[in-house]
């Protein structure tokens, strides 16, 4: 049998869920992100929001800044 990977997009379509493969005895693992990465994530999206990040449109652009790391 195959696995089949769902991301729910709320905690209302999580419990949903969860309450039908329970219904239908249907066996899952819940998988929750590592809280460190979730916070990584967060950081970065705040940075661009911020305005704190570099946007490269061409591959001179991206050799360029590769090279000054």
């Amino acid at each position: 049998m195959e696995s089949i990977i769902i991301h729910p997009k709320s905690k209302k379509q999580r419990e949903a869920l969860q309450n039908f493969l329970e219904a239908f005895n249907i066996p899952f693992e819940p998988s929750p992100y590592n809280p460190e990465f979730v916070a990584k994530i967060k950081e970065s999206e705040q940075q661009i929001k911020d305005g704190k990040s570099t946007k490269i449109k061409t591959k001179e652009e991206l050799k360029a800044f590769l090279n000054a790391l």
